[in-house]
């Protein structure tokens, strides 16, 4: 009778979800910068609703749309018409979502512990919640939750501290999820959570960074975003906080940090999925992490962690001077891609976030660096646009697994080379 009732639930909230039947995921190739301002003259164009997933940049990198069922003849005609090249990534938006919503539902059971938690399916926010819940309880000498603030709807922001003792420890930042709707990135936050409790007394690089360095992991970075993403639009991105001068509601809260805040490479449209905000900080969710990190002082490394594009990203987004330690994050970053394809030969590129993606303003890491965190990084994690923001619950735990690699080899190095 209970899973008819749960069934029943979460039914209902889908059936409250926004539709996307006939939207299409397109590639669009631009080969040269005309074109790439041409895909910017659609970006402009409202009343097309367009969802750009990943936006136009320099020539030869790809432009991923969603576009919705009533916009793609348009599109289409408009890109034809100019002679620019696409392909058609997802035909359906909406099959791949009732596809995900099915696994879900096959999946869903209530986990006593940690260890019968289902890590290969997808969760809702008080899933995520109780699963802390459960790891701080199973994990009372290791695993603390530190509450850093509330969202703009009044939810609760967790943190798990994860800890040997020793007061103020050199400590290393990992954050997922400040983009609500890339959902591996909170379901890796999970995994990572978990796995560090296993490995922490059995594998030996790792208990030597614990016994040394605190960790800090933040799972679900946007709230109230992710929340929206299950029970409304599964394609919701930003914040969810109210925007005075217009009715589209949200901020990105990647590009409302105080570092080239306002410049190039954000939006000051609200209606744009990468709206900054009204000021630097105005996201109470950006807000909390800022004053847990002033106040902590002793953060050596900042990892923020996206999808999608298998990307590792250091500073700058904003201006395209190199970082001063750009060697250094260069190499480490070339070594911890190599760590990470050694699993399953997932290909990462790595370089600075103005070259290898776009300009980008007022991001996470360009403020953490600006702070004298040296070791200031962003991944996007799988795919490469084949799935993008959709990417099937089978492949979480190798995406999981493959990029603690990564990490591993990150916060080794933040150990070794104190500063």
């Amino acid at each position: 009778m209970r899973g008819l009732l749960v069934f029943g639930v979460l039914l209902g909230a889908v059936l409250g979800h926004e539709d996307f039947v006939g939207h299409q995921v397109l590639r669009i190739s631009v080969a040269d910068e005309p074109q790439v301002q041409k895909v910017k003259e659609l970006e402009d164009l409202e009343h097309l609703q367009l969802d750009f997933w990943r936006g136009p940049a320099q020539p030869g990198s790809p432009i991923d749309v969603r576009v919705p069922f009533l916009s793609v003849q348009a599109v289409k005609a408009f890109l034809e018409a100019h002679s620019v090249g696409y392909e058609i990534m997802i035909e359906d938006v909406q099959a791949l979502l009732d596809q995900e919503q099915e696994q879900m539902f096959a999946f869903w059971a209530r986990a006593e512990s940690t260890d019968t938690f289902n890590y290969a399916t997808y969760h809702t926010l008080d899933e995520i919640y109780g699963f802390m819940d459960m790891l701080v309880a199973e994990n009372p000498g290791l695993v603390s939750k530190l509450q850093i603030g509330n969202t703009y709807e009044g939810r609760p922001i967790y943190v798990l501290k994860f800890s040997t003792g020793g007061n103020n420890r050199p400590a290393i930042w990992i954050d997922t999820g400040i983009h609500s709707r890339e959902w591996v990135t909170q379901a890796s936050g999970v995994w990572f959570a978990k796995k560090i409790t296993q490995d922490y007394g059995q594998d030996p690089t790792f208990t030597a960074i614990l016994d040394s360095m605190d960790i800090f992991l933040e799972i679900v970075t946007n709230p109230d975003g992710f929340a929206y993403t299950h029970s409304k639009n599964r394609m919701w991105r930003k914040t969810r906080s109210l925007n005075p001068s217009s009715a589209c509601v949200g901020v990105d809260p990647n590009r409302n940090w105080d570092a080239g805040f306002g410049m190039a490479g954000a939006s000051s449209n609200p209606c744009s999925e990468t709206y900054r905000g009204k000021s630097a900080n105005s996201e109470v969710e950006v807000r909390s992490i800022v004053d847990f990190v002033k106040g902590h002082g002793n953060i050596k490394a900042f990892i923020s962690i996206h999808s999608y594009s298998q990307l590792l990203l250091y500073p700058y987004g904003y201006k395209t001077e190199p970082a001063p330690d750009q060697q250094e994050l260069d190499q480490l970053s070339e070594s911890a891609v190599t760590a990470l394809a050694s699993l399953y030969g997932t290909k990462f590129k790595y370089g600075s976030i103005i070259k290898a993606i776009y300009q980008a303003s007022g991001s996470t890491v360009d403020w953490t660096y600006s702070q004298g965190i040296k070791y200031s990084f962003t991944f996007e994690l799988r795919d490469t646009g084949r799935y993008g923001f959709l990417l099937p619950a089978s492949q979480i735990i190798p995406t999981a697994q493959e990029t603690w690699l990564a990490l591993l080899t990150i916060m080794e190095h933040t150990l070794n080379h104190p500063y």
